[in-house]
Order: C-alpha cells, then structure tokens, then sequence
C-alpha cells in the first residue's frame, strides 16, 4: 500500500489504499478527516494553535489548527468529499518539556484549538489520542478510517 507522507506543517489528502502517515508528533497535532461515504482521507500536522498570534509575514497556513484544518476540509473537497459525511481522529498534543507554566504547554493548547476548530465546522472528533508526555506516529488508512498510533510507551493502538 502506498505510504503518503505529511511532514510537519504539512497537509495531504488520499483515496485507498494510500495510508497517510506522520511521524514525530510531540506537541504537534494530527488531525485526520475522513469522509467515509466519499472514501476520502486527509491529514494535518499542525504546530501551533492560532495564527492570529503571529504579527509576521512569514505564517504558513499549514502550521496552524486555526488555518489548517480550513483549507484540509477544502482539499478534500476536491477530492468528493463532503463536509457534513467528515469525521475527525487527532492524536499529539504531548507535554513533551516539564514546566511549571501553562502558558508554555504547547501541546495542551494545540489540541484545545484543534477541538474548538473542529467544533465550530461541526466535524465531530470520533476518537483521540492526547496528551501526557511522549511523541507518537501516525499511520491513517484512506481504504478504512482506521488510525494506528504507535509510540515507545503503548506500542501501537488503533483508535
């Protein structure tokens, strides 16, 4: 089966039997969509929550929930999908360095965005995998919906 990678900032869409695969997920959150009706899978390695935090010039719209998971949604499109079928899988969101801060933690902020995101263009989040403190990869069956998440601490589970 035909492996499609998503780097960091990164989106890309598949039809079976691509797997949609990334690896590295620290604070980073992925998002996979997956309009079963169409057959249509996407996946977003996003970095940060808000792009409105940013006053560069420099944002890259894939690096963001807030961005992101817009224009993954509209890449899909393309493909048949249709909004009201998509439902979401997200995995990431770790607390990768101990800080005393909240401020500092990335990673819960990242899938507090990603929810709320996901919320307001009513895509329902089916299942996750977040949080505590250790990277994961992600491997996202276009063919199923299945998402596998393997990491050092659980091996690998599917959700």
């Amino acid at each position: 089966m035909p492996n499609i990678v998503v780097g960091i900032s990164d989106l890309k869409v598949g039809k079976s039997p691509d797997i949609l695969v990334t690896y590295a997920l620290g604070s980073c959150v992925g998002i996979c969509l997956y309009d079963k009706m169409a057959g249509v899978a996407g996946l977003s390695h996003i970095m940060l929550p808000d792009s409105t935090a940013i006053k560069d010039g420099h944002k890259s719209s894939m690096k963001f929930a807030d961005t992101a998971i817009p224009m993954l949604i509209d890449n899909m499109k393309k493909y048949g999908a249709n909004q009201r079928n998509i439902t979401a899988k997200i995995a990431g969101g770790a607390l990768m360095f101990a800080t005393n801060s909240q401020k500092f933690n990335i990673g819960e902020r990242n899938v507090i965005s990603v929810k709320k995101v996901l919320h307001d263009l009513k895509i329902p989040i089916i299942a996750q995998d977040t949080g505590l403190d250790y990277g994961r990869t992600v491997f996202f069956h276009a063919s199923t919906g299945k998402l596998q998440v393997k990491s050092a601490v659980k091996g690998i589970i599917e959700i």
